[in-house]
């Protein structure tokens, strides 16, 4: 295992001599996207016509299901199966693992008569057509013993336990260290259930050939998948491929597989022919994990001068009887402000509703919703600028830990955004500040996200032409994973961008963690660097050691690569010359990257700030957002495009989730109430205003050979705490419910007399 002191040497990426690294390239896969022709797990032509698979939900929200009537489904036109817990193929038991190191185990689908969420796919339909299957689908019959649904969140709060595995972090002594500060606050807040709500549902297309099952699916992470799939089918992990080439959207809800991929690949093999099945938006809301409400109770003690003295945020929030998902919302404050006393801790109450899971910036963007508000609430109570308050709170060290940052330029992100958005011209009484018929008001926030390095590796091919192939079974959730991977290859092998093919999201290619957590550039990024300086020293190995080379006899390590050429001094010939004289085969070596064992010596992280405008109508409780900024420190660039629009992205989130977003449970039936996009509300065109991202200069050294950090998770935390600052300086009243609906915005406003 290396030491972060292996990466402190040059390297091609940070060299840059082609200047690819931090441009704002064009999509690779650009092109196909927009004109159709990038095939979706779901629109993949399979050798033969495929038939279509429909899932049947659930009505019921826990109970047994006691009958089944498929006579009717059966019989209807172009019906092939008809499936319940009943007669569904035997599959191995849920969580088994047959080979020991696989990375995730048995998901068997329609596995008994207990229902444990309603919308749990119970039954399942397979037809020649989908009109067909669908119309089938409402012919199945299924009676219940229904029990009463366990899911009223805010009644079970008293009953949380910790989390499995986990405890309280206390340092000092808090509750001493509240008491004796001067200034307190003590203050709830609470954030809905929200769902992913991804452009593309989730989908499978699976076929057969001979005893191996070739998978298509919509999934962020490719070997857990394929071992996944391999042990609930019962075959060997070789005997699944799967392939996940582009994905409509993830944002963690295609962290793991669905019943879509289990039913697709079970029926293609009792049916002999391709099998297709998707999700329908309403599915989706049920049929997969969620975002769980929270609530979180701050506590902020601090001396007059706004120092804080003591800390605490504890996050009480809910998962499915049977999971243990936690939404870190505590997490994130533990390396965020200094105090020598603090208290983070987590409780969790189990429900019977649909599974719980990350959803983008998990722990972040919904704890960030209460601090970064608290934090607004005490520098008030002290007579602070906000901005002041968190400058003067600044650690010179990890708070918790005693660590070094390995990189931190939070204060900066906190001055120059203030300086960019004209914060000076705030007037910090609320309500002084009319546009018309519109009280006008700002706000900020700060963010922080953590930064991962995963292992991975890469392979590197070049061939008789000079082109250079990247092979990783990596994803592109959105993201920008096949454009930053061909600028690292460019980069590395000196060659232009045209000359670089990607290949990903193949279980058969050599691994990568996948896209999620803000780790995937990073990871992926630092394994195809490592394959490329492989391949780098392959080919100056072969110039050098070839009579027929102007580089013959020279030294390995001095030959250069640029423009498509090698050169040594004044030598020079073209790559593809020497491949298709040398080499006609062409070359492949493969790198890969791992943690850095004394990595853990840093605290390392991704921060930002958040500034904010909004309008807020005193009549009818409208919030308009009118501008936003955000500065963030998140290492070297690679892209200047994508991650612009991966951190403006998570600003809109936050938008959303301060103004709208959020879906609520029927207690009277389990059911979440928002079922699709019409009644669940996220932010469109018209909702934004002028809306910008600023990355800072950075590299940071301990983070990875590159240098880089993520950004996909960043731009989510901390936005809609600026969103909800900003309307309390527009009309002076606090929402700590979320969303901040007008109905919830109204009743303050009436109760100030505006």
């Amino acid at each position: 295992m290396s030491s972060v002191s292996d990466w402190d040497v040059p390297n091609p990426v940070k060299d840059n001599r082609s200047g690819l690294i931090g441009k704002g390239v064009d999509r690779y896969e650009g092109p196909l996207k927009v004109t159709g022709t990038a095939p979706y797990a779901y629109e993949v032509q399979p050798p033969s016509p495929p038939a279509y698979g429909v899932m049947v939900g659930a009505s019921i929200a826990t109970g047994r299901i006691t009958g089944v009537d498929v006579a009717e489904a059966e019989a209807a036109p172009g019906v092939l199966l008809v499936w319940s817990h009943l007669n569904v193929p035997a599959q191995p038991v849920r969580g088994t693992k047959a080979h020991p190191r696989s990375t995730q185990g048995s998901k068997p689908a329609l596995e008994s008569d207990r229902v444990t969420y309603w919308g749990q796919p119970v039954a399942f339909v397979v037809a020649d057509t989908l009109e067909n299957a669908v119309a089938a689908s409402h012919l199945v019959k299924l009676s219940y013993a229904a029990e009463t649904p366990d899911v009223d969140f805010a009644k079970r709060l008293a009953d949380a336990g910790q989390p499995p595995g986990e405890q309280d972090v206390e340092i000092g002594n808090f509750d001493d260290g509240f008491a004796a500060s001067p200034a307190k606050l003590d203050e709830t807040w609470s954030t809905p259930l929200q769902n992913h709500c991804q452009m593309e549902p989730c989908a499978s297309l699976a076929w057969w050939e001979g005893e191996r099952c070739i998978a298509h699916t919509s999934i962020q992470m490719v070997k857990p998948a394929q071992h996944g799939l391999a042990e609930t089918l019962g075959i060997d992990r070789d005997a699944v491929h799967l392939l996940t080439r582009y994905i409509g959207g993830g944002f963690g809800g295609k962290g793991q597989t669905y019943d879509d991929l289990t039913l697709s690949a079970l029926a293609a093999r009792a049916l002999g022919r391709p099998v297709k099945v998707a999700f329908t938006r309403q599915q989706m809301m049920h049929g997969t994990v969620h975002r769980p409400a929270t609530v979180q109770r701050v506590r902020l003690g601090a001396e007059k001068d706004g120092r804080l003295n003591a800390f605490s945020i504890m996050t009480w929030t809910h998962c499915q009887k049977d999971g243990s998902f936690t939404e870190h919302a505590s997490n994130f404050a533990r390396a965020l402000y200094a105090a020598p006393n603090r208290l983070t801790g987590h409780r969790l109450v189990k429900l019977d509703l649909p599974h719980a899971g990350p959803m983008r910036a998990p722990g972040e963007a919904s704890g960030t919703m209460s601090l970064e508000c608290a934090m607004d609430e005490l520098a008030e109570q002290l007579g602070l600028d906000p901005v002041e308050l968190r400058i003067r709170n600044e650690p010179p060290v990890d708070p918790e830990n005693g660590r070094p940052f390995s990189q931190r330029q939070l204060v900066r992100c906190l001055k120059e955004g203030a300086q960019l958005f004209g914060w000076d011209r705030r007037l910090p009484r609320p309500g002084q500040v009319r546009d018309g018929r519109w009280l006008v008001g700002m706000g900020m926030a700060a963010a922080i996200r953590g930064n991962f390095l995963l292992p991975a590796k890469c392979s590197f091919s070049v061939d008789a032409e000079g082109t250079i192939t990247v092979r990783q079974g990596m994803t592109d959730i959105g993201t920008g994973t096949y454009t930053v991977l061909a600028q690292i290859a460019a980069e590395t092998l000196g060659v232009p961008l045209g000359k670089v093919v990607v290949e990903i999201g193949d279980s058969e290619l050599p691994p990568a963690p996948g896209s999620g957590g803000q780790f995937g550039a990073a990871t992926a990024g630092s394994a195809a660097l490592a394959a490329g300086m492989n391949l780098r020293k392959a080919i100056a190995e072969l110039a050098t050691g070839d009579p027929g080379s102007p580089l013959h006899a020279g030294d390995p390590a001095a030959v250069t690569f640029q423009d498509g050429v090698i050169a040594l001094e004044n030598r020079s010939e073209t790559l593809a010359d020497l491949i298709r004289r040398a080499a006609p085969e062409g070359l492949t070596v493969e790198g890969e990257i791992r943690p850095a064992q004394d990595s853990q010596k840093w605290s390392t992280q991704t921060y930002g700030s958040h500034f904010c405008e909004v309008g807020v109508d005193p009549v009818t409780g409208e919030v308009r957002v009118r501008r936003m900024l955000g500065v963030f420190a998140a290492g070297r660039i690679l892209n200047a495009k994508t991650a612009k629009s991966q951190l403006t992205g998570g600003m809109i989130w936050g938008i959303g989730s301060a103004l709208g977003e959020g879906n609520a449970v029927d207690p009277r039936y389990g059911s979440l109430i928002n079922q699709d996009l019409a009644s669940y509300l996220v932010p469109v065109q018209a909702d934004i205003g002028d809306l910008d991202a600023i990355m800072l200069d950075e590299v940071d050294d301990k983070a990875n050979p590159m240098g880089i950090k993520g950004v996909g998770e960043l731009g989510n935390s901390g936005a809609g705490a600026a969103v909800a600052n900003a309307i309390y300086n527009a009309c002076g009243v606090r929402v700590r419910d979320y969303p901040i609906t007008p109905d919830k915005l109204l009743s303050g406003l009436i109760a100030k007399g505006l």
